[in-house]
């Protein structure tokens, strides 16, 4: 099983939103509710690489299984060092070093890019990913109690963080 991973291409769109749709349907990765269309996906994704921020994916056998990026943290200049980022993996690939290797690169990525600071948002039921952060190095630096409803239940946001320099 040999994972590669490369820059995302238009043709990976609708890989990466079958893997958001999932997430938005059936966890809380994401505080969303709603869905996303096959352009709306693709927009966003444009719109980090018009920015200057990667997006990569994860290919198996030649399909994505996973995909990753980051961007601005917060819309402020002062944060201009500093990103957010995101790993998505297909539940069909959990635990098989994906997220791993995803991860990894966008930090390389990060300290090419001459950044200062990556963050990750995880909600708080979520320790599996507090743990798969802590093992490259992210620390919890606040926990936002109550930042997010879904699933008629309140959701609280660990904020992590990985110093880059």
């Amino acid at each position: 099983m040999e994972i590669k991973i490369r820059p995302y291409k238009t043709e990976d769109t609708q890989a990466i939103l079958a893997i958001i749709n999932h997430n938005i349907l059936h966890s809380t990765a994401l505080y969303d509710y709603t869905i996303r269309s096959y352009e709306q996906q693709k927009n966003i994704l444009e719109e980090k690489i018009h920015k200057n921020f990667p997006v990569i994916v994860a290919e198996l056998d030649g399909n994505v299984v996973g995909f990753g990026m980051y961007s601005e943290f917060r819309f402020r200049e002062a944060y201009k060092f500093t990103v957010e980022h995101s790993v998505y993996v297909n539940e069909n690939f959990h635990g098989k070093g994906i997220g791993k290797k995803l991860l990894q690169e966008l930090i390389v990525l990060a300290r090419k890019q001459k950044l200062h600071t990556m963050i990750a948002v995880i909600d708080a039921e979520n320790q599996s990913s507090v743990e798969f952060h802590e093992k490259f190095g992210f620390v919890t630096a606040g926990i936002i109690k109550e930042s997010g409803y879904k699933f008629d239940r309140w959701l609280h946001s660990v904020i992590m963080q990985l110093i880059l320099e």
